[in-house]
């Protein structure tokens, strides 16, 4: 019988023990992917920011639709970056001055550019965007020189440093004509008509709120690919750190077992 996490997010927000152990199982080791790049260099300390998960299943475990396992862990993605403190930018920016500055650059390039707010190298966006790593760079470098134009303080890492600010701006950007989940997940699986890749392309290409769902849903599809659950030894301590403990075996085997002793 397979477990979904449809049935998850149902039994979490019922508080249901299988539900939270199932979540510790399959996405701490995504929650561990995603505290190494977004806290590079510091301890990863997952203990608060799964107490923290936990405190807020009223507002994560909702149904999803259409698929939901990747735009879940989108929204889990959001709720860890809550949970850190970005150490202050030599130079700020907002996400107006970005609209403007970025305007003339493609969708792709705009993706390229908003990539580098979360922290990819040039070689890790061209795994996302499947770009050689030098023409991410070059685009980079574009954007850059762009962006200098436009603001009286600036550093080479002004979209890094500001990133968690501008993801922020973005998320809370949203109009009622952005596209749902669903378009950019065709997108993404090679589902999307022409018509349908048209019309993202047209609105995307001027929405940053869109752009930064694109690429959170681009990052978190790579996130999941490969990902593989703990086992019951990993994952014990964290159920015990959420009060769920381990699963009891069906009943069949507590009755061989008492029949044995």
């Amino acid at each position: 019988m397979i477990y979904t996490c449809y049935e998850m997010i149902a039994d979490c927000r019922a508080g249901r023990p299988e539900g939270w152990r199932f979540f510790v199982s399959s996405y701490v080791p995504v929650i561990r992917k995603l505290l190494a790049r977004y806290r590079p260099g510091e301890p990863s300390d997952l203990e608060p920011v799964l107490t923290a998960l936990h405190r807020s299943e009223s507002a994560l475990f909702q149904s999803l639709d259409p698929a939901p396992e990747r735009w879940f862990v989108a929204q889990v993605r959001q709720k860890v970056l809550e949970q850190l403190t970005p150490a202050a930018p030599a130079a700020t920016i907002d996400l107006e001055t970005i609209s403007a500055a970025l305007e003339p650059l493609t969708l792709v390039e705009k993706q390229v550019a908003w990539l580098e707010t979360m922290l990819y190298s040039p070689a890790e966006t061209g795994v996302l965007l499947r770009m050689a790593p030098t023409t991410a760079e070059k685009i980079r470098g574009k954007a850059a020189e762009l962006i200098r134009g436009k603001v009286d303080s600036w550093s080479r890492n002004i979209l890094p440093e500001n990133g968690r600010a501008l993801g922020i701006e973005a998320a809370a950007a949203g109009g009622a004509d952005c596209l749902p989940p669903k378009t950019f997940l065709d997108m993404l699986d090679g589902r999307a008509t022409w018509q349908g890749r048209g019309e993202l392309e047209r609105h995307v290409t001027r929405c940053w709120h869109c752009i930064d769902h694109f690429c959170r849903l681009v990052e978190v599809t790579e996130l999941l690919r490969g990902n593989k659950p703990l086992s019951d030894g990993e994952a014990s301590p964290y159920w015990e750190l959420l009060g769920v403990g381990p699963a009891k075996p069906p009943a069949w085997k507590r009755w061989l077992a008492g029949r044995s002793g």
